[in-house]
C-alpha cells in the first residue's frame, strides 16, 4: 500500500486488489475504537462480518447499509442483513431514493474514510482488478459521514463538488468529463462498461486534439445482454477512431479507473453508464497524490502488457461475442 499527500493537502493511501486482499480492509476496519459507518452494493465476504462483530464486541458504534437488490431484481445481501441484525448490529436498508446504491464506502471513527470499487465479498479480493482509496482528509470524510447520514434518514444531499469527491446521482458525468477534458497528454481508462455518449465523445474528442489513449476492457465479461449493444458499439468507434483498445483477461476487470497524464485519476464505483451517473447512488475520489499515482500508473502498466489488442465484435453479430472471451459468470455482473 502507498500512502501520499494530493496538492489539496490530502492524505491518501491505496488498496490494490487481489494483491492487498481481504486483509487491508480487516485492518482498516479493526482501527475503528468508537464509530463505523459501512454502505455497500454487496457483502458477502465472512471474514468482513467477523471484523464488523469484533468492532461491536470492543464497543463500536457499527452502523450498516446494504443495497436491497440489483437492477435485475437479485438479492444478494438478504443473508448478511440477517446475520449482522441478529447480532444486533444497527443495519438498514440503502434509501429508495434510488433504484440501486452502487457505492462502496466505510468511515472509521470520523478519521479516516475508504472509498472503492471493490464489494466486500471472497471474489473481489482474489480474482478481480479492483482499487479502494483511503482518505485522511476531514474535508472528504464528514462529506463521506453526511451522505451516509442522508440516506440513512432519507433526506436529501447536496455534496460540495469542490472537494475531490465524485458523486451519483445528479454530478458524477459532469465531474468525470472535466477530468477528461483536462488531459493534455494521455488518457488510460480501465473501466468495463461503455454506456454513456457524453464520455465517449469526450475520450473521442481528446484523442482528436493529440491525446494518447489507451483504453483497457473486460470485453463481453460480465456485461449484461442490455448493455452489449452500446458498450462493443462504443468500443468499435473509438478504436476507429485511433484509441488503443487491450482486453484484460489475467484477472476479472472491474476497477473504474481513469488516468489522466499519469499525473492525477478519478477511481469510484461508478461504470461508465447512464444509469450510473443519473439514478444510482455512487461515489468516487480525485486523486493526485504522487505516491498513489505512481502505483496506480504501475498496476495499470502491469494489466496492460498482460492484455491482448482486441477489435470489438459487431454487437449485431452475436456468434462472434464469444470468442476469446472468460466464461461466464452468473455472479459477476457489473449491475
Amino acid at each position: 500500500m502507498n500512502s501520499g499527500i494530493s496538492s489539496m493537502g490530502h492524505q491518501q493511501t491505496l488498496l490494490v486488489m487481489p494483491d492487498d486482499g481481504v486483509e487491508a480492509v480487516l485492518n482498516f476496519i479493526a482501527q475503528a475504537r468508537h464509530e463505523l459507518r459501512l454502505k455497500q452494493f454487496k457483502l458477502e465476504s465472512e471474514a468482513v462480518e467477523a471484523a464488523l462483530l469484533q468492532a461491536q464486541a470492543r464497543g463500536v458504534l457499527v452502523r450498516v447499509m446494504l443495497n436491497p437488490h440489483t437492477s435485475g431484481g437479485d438479492r444478494w445481501n438478504d443473508a448478511a442483513f440477517e446475520r449482522l441484525k441478529a447480532a444486533g448490529i444497527e443495519v438498514a436498508w440503502t434509501s429508495d431514493s434510488f433504484p440501486v446504491t452502487h457505492e462502496k464506502s466505510i468511515v472509521v471513527d470520523n478519521t479516516a474514510a475508504l472509498i472503492s470499487t471493490f464489494n466486500l465479498s471472497d471474489k473481489y479480493f482474489t480474482e478481480t482488478r479492483d482499487y479502494g482509496v483511503i482518505t485522511y482528509a476531514q474535508v472528504a470524510i464528514d462529506q463521506v459521514i453526511a451522505g451516509f447520514e442522508a440516506d440513512w434518514q432519507r433526506s436529501f444531499f447536496s455534496p460540495d463538488l469542490s472537494i475531490g469527491l465524485v458523486w451519483s446521482s445528479f454530478h458524477s458525468r459532469g465531474q468525470m468529463a472535466r477530468v477528461i477534458d483536462a488531459a493534455k497528454e494521455r488518457i488510460w481508462v480501465q473501466h468495463p462498461k461503455y454506456v454513456d455518449s457524453v464520455i465517449l465523445e469526450r475520450l473521442i474528442t481528446a484523442r482528436n486534439r493529440g491525446v494518447k489513449v489507451r483504453v483497457l476492457c473486460g470485453g463481453k465479461h460480465g456485461i449484461s445482454d442490455w448493455d452489449i449493444y452500446d458498450t462493443f458499439s462504443s468500443l468499435r468507434i473509438m478504436e476507429g477512431a485511433g484509441v488503443k483498445v487491450r482486453r484484460q483477461k489475467h484477472l476479472k476487470l472491474h476497477v473504474k479507473m481513469i488516468i489522466i497524464d499519469t499525473k492525477s485519476a478519478l477511481i469510484g464505483s461508478m461504470n461508465i453508464d447512464r444509469s450510473a451517473f443519473d439514478i444510482r447512488r455512487e461515489l468516487g475520489i480525485e486523486t493526485d497524490a504522487p505516491e498513489v499515482i505512481a502505483r496506480c500508473v504501475d498496476f495499470f502498466n502491469f494489466d496492460w502488457q498482460q492484455a491482448i489488442k482486441y477489435s470489438p465484435p459487431d454487437p449485431l453479430d452475436p456468434a462472434s461475442h464469444e470468442q476469446g472471451e472468460l466464461a461466464p459468470d452468473p455472479n459477476f455482473i457489473h449491475d
